[in-house]
């Protein structure tokens, strides 16, 4: 490691990178700078990097921290390193569209070096879809489905548990072992693996007729309709992130909230503890998951 006009050298698998600013607090409720960001990101790759295999990812970035403004960024920006693996798709429809009417260039984000680069350009959240690419950058189908329970005030991470009680037993019914992961803002993510890659129109549909019926049978607690102003009190099953165009947070990455909390995997034992107690299951933070993680492994079984 050195340093250099306010830079810092390091080594990452075999790649030199520049890392600036890293006292430049982005957190400022809790004061964590962007050096232990990083520190979070090293320290957390061996359980996320597995999860951002193979799909192209999108970044929220906050160069001022999270109390200023953000942007989201598809394209891979200038100044992208030669050795970063990318992989161009089209813009609109599904991704095995035959006919493409303009495309984006992801970054594929599969080692430590790539991982701290993009940290390093205050990237805080990692979105990604649902569905791969393959060795050769060539889009596959979705290889799981998710729906994002989002409940609206006041119901929260509580009513959220209970629901997704309700979603897992649809899930099974139809065969799908499911995952949950609290999304690090205020409700849960609830993820089914697939045998067989998928349209996303499928995987789509498939959310969306688990939405439909919860809401028919369950109309005070559920809803799927996307209209904000109908969601009080209950919680929204956004079943629209299967969309080939939509994003969904990465299990393990920061969220760019007022404190460093993170999308983070648990047990179907902690959701049904979130379901009995209010107080059961709460979002986690950075140094609570690095300690998880270093008791219970990753708990998150869809790669």
């Amino acid at each position: 490691m050195s340093e250099d006009a306010g830079e810092v050298r390091v080594a990452v698998d075999g790649r030199t990178l520049k890392l600036s600013n890293l006292g430049k607090v982005l957190y400022p409720r809790t004061g964590t700078t962007k050096g232990e960001v990083l520190d979070y990101y090293a320290r957390i790759s061996p359980v996320l990097l597995p999860h951002l295999h193979g799909r192209a990812v999108t970044r929220i970035r906050w160069p001022h921290g999270v109390a200023e403004g953000s942007f989201f960024e598809k394209n891979t920006p200038s100044g992208t390193p030669g050795w970063v693996r990318t992989v161009t798709v089209p813009t609109t429809g599904s991704r095995t569209a035959s006919k493409q009417e303009g495309t984006l260039t992801f970054p594929v984000v599969e080692d430590l070096a790539t991982l701290t680069w993009l940290v390093n350009l205050a990237a805080l959240e990692l979105h990604v879809h649902q569905w791969t690419v393959d060795d050769d950058a060539r889009p596959q189908g979705a290889n799981r489905v998710v729906i994002d329970l989002d409940p609206g005030e006041p119901a929260g991470l509580h009513e959220c548990c209970t629901v997704a009680l309700m979603v897992r037993e649809r899930l099974d019914a139809r065969g799908l072992s499911s995952y949950a992961v609290t999304s690090g803002s205020k409700g849960l993510h609830l993820y089914a693996s697939l045998d067989e890659p998928l349209a996303s129109e499928e995987t789509s549909a498939l959310a969306k007729e688990v939405a439909e019926e919860l809401q028919a049978e369950h109309p005070k607690l559920v809803t799927a309709t996307m209209t904000k102003a109908r969601r009080g009190g209950k919680v929204f099953l956004d079943w629209s992130q299967n969309a080939g165009s939509k994003t969904t947070i990465s299990p393990y990455s920061l969220r760019g909230k007022e404190r460093p909390y993170v999308a983070t995997p648990v047990t179907w034992d902690e959701v049904e503890a979130g379901a009995e107690d209010p107080l059961g299951l709460e979002q986690m933070t950075f140094t609570e998951v690095l300690e998880r993680v270093e008791r219970v492994g990753d708990v998150f079984g869809i790669a």
